[in-house]
């Protein structure tokens, strides 16, 4: 049967840099048809590289992205793996022209960049009247306020510019799970409205999507869940059938595990709904799956079903968010939390004072913090005394002045008591506010190019 493997090298910006090149290894052994995906794009950091292009206008794809190709991409062209990345983010040209210029460097100049634009829908007719996504709901969109608009796409553009002979292919906002779909299409040519292999391809990428977490690293929980060689995670390759099958696994002498466990996690991985899975390309179904290990670190899946894929794409707007003021103080050893509490009703008294306490929250961390709200600490947490313990003051503001006026009473504690606070930090940051809207599939048009060294 005619296999395509695919190996995930990256789960999120931030990942590991040295991640891919044990899974390339591992596909050029193997052997057959293959394809890396480079997963490095969430809606926060679309927010983000959205910013950085305000002041740059160059800038604004994933900065880690050359770091990541470096090592790989000469391998990957030798033997005919394309990688397909959601890097550009806010800016895709701008990556393909970072790639390229890395391609230069590597002796490379035959390198063909695929470039999917179109997800991009700022000042367009395509954001006029638009629905609220139900999380939503109720958001009124104003498009003279909008920093960005980014639509969700799905995989056909990722595999025609494939099927053009692309050997890396940069997009920006598209569902994760199209990373991994792409290369299927363009190998099987699997129709358009086939929908349990267009299921069966996009459970497979939600699978690979997130990089070591299906392989024991965000599993993992010391005596309850025991994962080996944390610091060696092997990231996953799913192996992809023409008739649709999918066994997932990682190379082999790494660290982690592909066992039932991990696998169903990171199925039910932020599925809102296991019966109906929205994607641009297919509605995906789980509820029918079975997960088999078939040896160590080899997990076969199989009963996706699909339905027609909606009429309308998500759609993330960054709006301005105003700012953003943190400040930090340390108490330690005798009564470290009584004078941290004291410090915590000073500065509420002083933000009173100024008129900030409305929007502001006082965290004692290393008391309660993740668990903690704006009402105060939790039952049962009364009493808890470690020897030493962190306040941190997070204020909204509508201007950075307030908000450094905010953070300067962090400072001000240093002399203005209690006793012993030490290793103040303060931020000051511009903030982005996202909102998700449904964009009807018919406004939006995808294009692909494909560049190579006389266009960079």
């Amino acid at each position: 049967m005619d296999v395509l493997r695919i190996g995930c090298g990256s789960g999120f910006s931030g990942d590991r840099l040295d991640a891919p090149l044990p899974v390339v290894e591992a596909l050029i052994a193997a052997g057959g048809h293959a394809a890396l995906m480079l997963e490095v794009l969430g809606e926060r950091t679309l927010a983000l590289a959205q910013r950085e292009r305000l002041h740059k206008p160059d800038a604004g794809f994933e900065p880690a992205l050359v770091q990541l190709l470096r090592p790989i991409l000469a391998r990957c062209v030798a033997h005919r793996i394309p990688i397909v990345t959601n890097g550009g983010a806010a800016n895709p040209r701008g990556a393909a022209r970072a790639v390229l210029a890395l391609a230069r460097e590597l002796g490379l100049p035959a390198l063909r960049v695929g470039v999917v634009e179109g997800d991009d829908i700022r000042g367009t007719p395509a954001l006029s009247g638009l629905a609220p996504w139900e999380g939503d709901a109720g958001a009124v969109l104003r498009p003279e306020a909008v920093i960005a608009a980014n639509v969700y796409l799905g995989a056909a553009p990722i595999a025609e510019a494939l099927r053009q002979g692309a050997d890396i292919v940069i997009t920006g906002r598209c569902s994760d799970p199209a990373l991994a779909l792409g290369p299927m299409l363009a190998r099987f040519g699997w129709a358009e409205d086939d929908w349990d292999r267009l299921a069966a391809g996009t459970m497979a990428g939600h699978l690979l999507e997130c990089g070591a977490q299906v392989t024991g690293g965000y599993f993992a929980d010391p005596g309850v869940k025991d994962v080996p060689g944390m610091a060696d995670l092997g990231f996953p390759i799913a192996e992809i059938g023409a008739d649709g099958s999918v066994l997932i696994t990682k190379p082999a002498g790494t660290g982690g595990v592909v066992d039932r466990r991990t696998v169903t996690e990171q199925l039910l991985y932020e599925l809102h709904d296991p019966a109906g899975y929205l994607t641009p390309d297919v509605v995906l179904d789980i509820t029918g799956v079975t997960i088999t290990e078939e040896g160590p670190d080899r997990v076969r899946l199989s009963g996706a079903r699909g339905r027609p894929r909606p009429p309308t794409l998500k759609a993330t707007v960054s709006l301005p968010g105003g700012w953003l003021g943190e400040g930090e103080i340390s108490y330690a050893g005798p009564n470290a939390r009584a004078r941290a509490e004291l410090a915590g009703r000073t500065l509420t008294q002083r933000l009173e004072k100024l008129g900030l306490a409305a929007r502001a929250r006082l965290d004692l961390i290393g008391v309660v913090s993740v668990f903690g709200g704006d009402a105060g600490v939790p039952a049962g947490l009364e009493d808890a005394t470690p020897p030493d313990l962190r306040l941190r003051l997070a204020v909204a503001t509508e201007t950075r002045e307030a908000a450094e006026q905010a953070v300067r009473e962090v400072l001000s504690l240093y002399c203005c008591g209690p006793a012993g606070g030490g290793g103040v930090r303060s931020r000051v940051t511009d903030r982005i506010r996202t909102l998700s809207f449904l964009v009807p599939r018919e406004r939006l048009s995808p294009t692909v190019s494909l560049l190579t060294l006389e266009d960079a």
